[in-house]
């Protein structure tokens, strides 16, 4: 059986002065990536010399909306209501649309940040919110989502092509969730570890939880923090291994419909 899977990072999360990640020499191991856009990272300059370089290297661009939260780094939740949601999700799918224009570009996804990511994960108005906003805007964009969550079957219910996401470097609940970050088991801090999850997850569609039971799941696009002390690793193990066991890496989805 022939496997296919894109390979995501988040991107472009340096702001000012101020540096977060190693987008450079993560960039040539992943296929698409998700760049911030001023909300919980990033500035104008900044998503510019993402987008180029993203192009530079044939990975596909992505919107990344956060929460307005530049000291949390968009990781606290807010209590912010559906319309809210689509708001920020419009604004931020504009900025770098027109970004992407400028450079000769185009966008290829949307996926949502870090607290909005796991608030539309499990809050359906939520979720719905975000797949209007990415409907009414672009309706040809893929949304990203975590596997099998609300955010998902909202853009399903909708008619967008959707790609179910799964995570290298997180751990995950019996109930097909990510550990919170606050728990100390959070985050999985071996490359070996990372790489046989990301295997099994892509070619058998199951992962243990740390509750102990496996969690069946669809595997469309894998996502690699890069705010990650081993990011760089990661993204050249993970690179590595999923071509030598004959995995296809790119931003199409077979599972996208």
């Amino acid at each position: 059986m022939t496997y296919s899977v894109d390979l995501n990072c988040d991107m472009g999360e340096s702001f000012g002065a101020w540096t977060m990640g190693q987008d450079a020499a993560v960039l040539p191991f992943v296929t698409s990536a998700n760049i911030a856009c001023g909300f919980h990272a990033g500035d104008p300059g900044v998503m510019r010399q993402t987008v180029r370089a993203a192009l530079s290297h044939h990975v596909a661009i992505g919107v990344h909306p956060g929460l307005p939260d530049l000291v949390g780094f968009g990781r606290r939740d807010l209590a912010i209501s559906p319309e809210e949601a689509f708001d920020m999700t419009v604004y931020q799918l504009g900025a770098l649309g027109a970004v992407a224009r400028a450079e000769g570009g185009r966008l290829h996804h949307l996926k949502p940040h870090g607290a909005l990511y796991n608030m539309a994960a499990t809050n359906a108005a939520l979720a719905q919110a975000i797949a209007e906003a990415v409907y009414r805007v672009q309706p040809e964009l893929v949304l990203y989502g975590l596997a099998g969550s609300e955010l998902t079957k909202a853009g399903e219910r909708l008619g967008l092509k959707t790609a179910h996401e799964v995570f290298a470097d997180r751990t995950y609940q019996a109930d097909g969730t990510l550990t919170p970050r606050r728990q100390p088991d959070a985050l999985v801090a071996s490359a070996d570890a990372a790489v046989a999850q990301v295997l099994r997850m892509v070619r058998e569609g199951q992962v243990r939880s740390q509750q102990g039971p496996d969690v069946a799941l669809r595997a469309d696009t894998v996502c690699l923090h890069g705010d990650g002390p081993h990011a760089l690793e990661f993204a050249q193990r993970l690179y590595g291994a999923l071509r030598e066991a004959g995995v296809h890496l790119g931003a199409t989805f077979a599972g996208a419909r």
